[in-house]
């Protein structure tokens, strides 16, 4: 099992998870700030393919709830002393093979919610479009979800900062950026924007 450096997690300490959090939050504002510049880098791609535009919130939200659900799983684990870094864990590898089963049915029902919503209003993009789109934007992003899960998560475990505390907002955030820069240039590759 994982211990960090000084054997315990503490306790519940406004002061220490303020101290420990603020710093943080600092550095992911200016991460998010990246995503809301090139969401603006983006305006002709969305405006010319509003279709797109219906996505960019579902997709940006799902890339961090999948990092969310994988954090909150490990950190679980890492508290009950049921978890190893170990190649060989069954259950490690059926929670990330979970969030990859969710990415790919939330963001198949992406891509068939936008295309019904886009026959609706005349849309150029067909489905097989909107599902090469959608597929490769969010299993990368649920890569991603995957990796930064679990460097949030043991890495704030050895350094003896509960990973409760940290792992949300480093997932979340990286992830929401990672996401909308993903959807982006997927979207423009595949349109040839």
């Amino acid at each position: 099992m994982v211990v960090p450096p000084g054997g315990s997690l503490g306790t519940w300490d406004a002061k220490a998870i303020v101290s420990n959090m603020f710093p943080l939050l600092v550095v992911l504002c200016a991460i998010v700030l990246w995503a809301g510049i090139t969401l603006e880098d983006a305006e002709e791609l969305l405006a010319r393919y509003g279709l797109l535009a219906v996505m960019v919130p579902t997709m940006v939200d799902m890339g961090g709830n999948l990092g969310a659900i994988l954090s909150s799983r490990l950190t679980t684990r890492l508290h009950l002393g049921t978890s190893d870094v170990d190649v060989h864990d069954r259950v490690l590898w059926a929670n990330v093979a979970a969030v990859f089963a969710l990415a790919g049915t939330v963001f198949t029902a992406l891509a068939v919610g936008a295309w019904a919503i886009g026959q609706v209003v005349g849309s150029p993009l067909g489905l097989s479009t909107l599902l090469t789109i959608s597929l490769i934007s969010g299993l990368s992003v649920a890569v991603i979800a995957v990796v930064f899960s679990f460097l949030a998560t043991y890495g704030s475990y050895r350094l003896g900062v509960d990973p409760d505390d940290t792992t949300i907002p480093i997932v979340t955030n990286v992830v929401d950026v990672f996401g909308m820069v993903i959807f982006i240039g997927v979207s423009a590759w595949v349109l040839g924007f």
